[in-house]
């Protein structure tokens, strides 16, 4: 972390103390120079100050300085703008944005005024989530993945108060919102952490910890147990390595009546170098990302739990290593699936949609009331949406529209795709029941296509392509440095409200 945090709700001058910062938002469609006004009174700042005039010209969004009269030390004041070029996510990033640029700064205490919901009731769904994207933002750009640096420092403590209109709202918040970023802390460290440590077993060794902690239960299958389930798909991929494989389940059942039992599968592959079909040296870099799926379906599980969420949810992890040598499965290759179904793999770099057949297939035994997975599965869904948009593949209209709200809320966004069933027959195969690699035209498709044929077809079901957003990318400030964490802050928020 940047910093050792403290967040508060108070309704105190906290920002008079020493080393302290004041954010205040101001918002253009209100009375600007009167609202600018009142402030400089109530701070006996001077308003005859060139930095501080030039706040109120048509440019100046945003202006920073530093107070040697009295408290606070140091100033930021932001303008806001209610028009159709409104980002929700505004809040969020801003104070990620601050928190990143404050990290050499010596302040010690900050005050950030909260604008009246009132003025954005018709932009949030409600007063608690408006409160929500303030915290998140100071949570996210906290993040820090400094693991192995040598020249660490003691973190500095750094204080942050809240005020707004509705204290008890806002409490309440802060609360959810640092369990939440809890989980998120954990599924970025999981998808951060280089291969070399974070092997399959030591995924399964992690998840236990963590979730086991907070009520839920963990299991996983070894090798041996994989065979004896037929589970051949994720055994091929997982043969190069010399790290074994293993199928994580975790179960969380909370206390009380459920509503409906929600199956989220991960792909889990800790490292993929491609296999025989290997990758170039650029393209390998990231995949100790490569099992961010997974580490989205654990932070799900684990912030539910920590927030105590009514809905009981199933979570598989297929953890492997896709690796080379004498041993490894090779292109040609048929292998038969847990479900029955024969596989003929034409490129072993397809290797994430192998595994997550033999785990959506021992997902559907579970009969749960719906099925998502989640996987960095290809590169064509991020040459085909960017880099700050997951692919959705659905045939339920529910789930996606369900699925978009909680997108746009959270700006973990998804963007549905074309699932027409035309797509299958490109996955047709002479010597297998289906193949791993259709054309080079509409990979993603196909790559859900062919996850689909493993699904209890009376289970609806939903696959996220999130190969953009899970990885680190420059569309944000809490996104440009370390892998992101995607999708337990948009799954949370679907959960909590089905």
């Amino acid at each position: 972390m940047l910093f050792d945090l403290k967040i508060s709700s108070n309704k105190t001058d906290f920002y008079k103390k020493n080393n302290s910062l004041l954010i205040k938002f101001f918002v253009e469609e209100n009375n600007l120079e009167n609202e600018y006004s009142e402030f400089l009174e109530k701070q006996s700042l001077t308003s005859n100050t060139g930095l501080l005039k030039s706040f109120l010209t048509k440019d100046k969004k945003e202006i920073s300085f530093t107070n040697v009269v009295s408290k606070p030390d140091l100033f930021i004041l932001k303008k806001v703008f209610v028009d159709n070029k409104f980002d929700i996510d505004i809040f969020r990033d801003f104070l990620s944005k601050t928190i990143i640029d404050l990290k050499d700064n010596e302040i010690e205490n900050i005050e950030i005024q909260i604008p009246s919901f009132l003025i954005f009731k018709d932009i949030f769904c409600n007063e608690a989530y408006y409160y929500q994207t303030f915290v998140e933002g100071i949570l996210l750009g906290n993040y820090n993945f400094d693991k192995y640096k040598t020249d660490k420092k003691k973190l500095k403590k750094l204080a942050i108060n809240f005020s707004s209109d509705n204290d008890a709202i806002l409490k309440a918040t802060i609360i959810v919102a640092e369990n939440l970023l809890k989980a998120v802390y954990l599924a970025r460290d999981l998808s951060n952490e280089p291969a070399i440590t974070l092997t399959p077993a030591e995924l399964v060794k992690v998840t236990k910890t963590f979730l086991s902690k907070v009520g839920v239960s963990v299991t996983s299958f070894n090798k041996a147990e994989l065979k004896k389930r037929k589970m051949n798909a994720i055994l091929a991929v997982a043969e190069g390595s010399a790290n074994p494989p293993f199928l994580l389940k975790m179960h969380y059942k909370p206390k009380g009546k459920v509503s409906k039992i929600i199956a989220l599968v991960g792909k889990g592959v800790t490292y993929d170098s491609g296999g025989y079909s290997i990758k170039p040296t650029d393209g390998m870099i990231e995949m100790n990302g490569d099992m961010s799926g997974a580490a989205t379906v654990i932070g799900t599980i684990y912030a539910a739990a920590l927030n105590k969420l009514p809905i009981e949810i199933i979570g598989i992890v297929p953890a492997v290593e896709n690796m080379i040598s004498g041993g490894a499965y090779k292109p040609g290759d048929i292998i038969a699936t847990a479900s029955g179904k024969t596989i003929e793999v034409k490129n072993t770099d397809a290797e994430g949609r192998l595994v997550l057949a033999d785990a959506l297939e021992f997902a559907s035994k579970q009969k749960p009331d719906e099925i998502i997975d989640f996987a960095t599965l290809t590169g064509a869904i991020v040459v085909a949406l960017g880099e700050f948009t997951s692919g959705l593949f659905t045939k339920n209209d529910k789930i996606a529209e369900a699925l978009n709200i909680s997108g746009n809320k959270t700006f973990e966004r998804v963007w549905r795709m074309p699932f027409w069933d035309d797509f299958k027959k490109q996955l047709d195969s002479d010597t297998a029941d289906i193949s791993n690699l259709g054309s080079r035209w509409g990979g993603a498709i196909t790559a859900a296509k062919f996850l689909e044929q493993f699904v209890d077809e009376k289970i609806p079901y939903a696959h996220i392509d999130l190969a953009g957003p899970a990885l680190k990318h420059k569309f944000r400030s809490y996104t440009e440095k370390f892998n992101t964490g995607y999708g337990v802050r948009l799954m949370f928020d679907y959960l909590k409200n089905k």
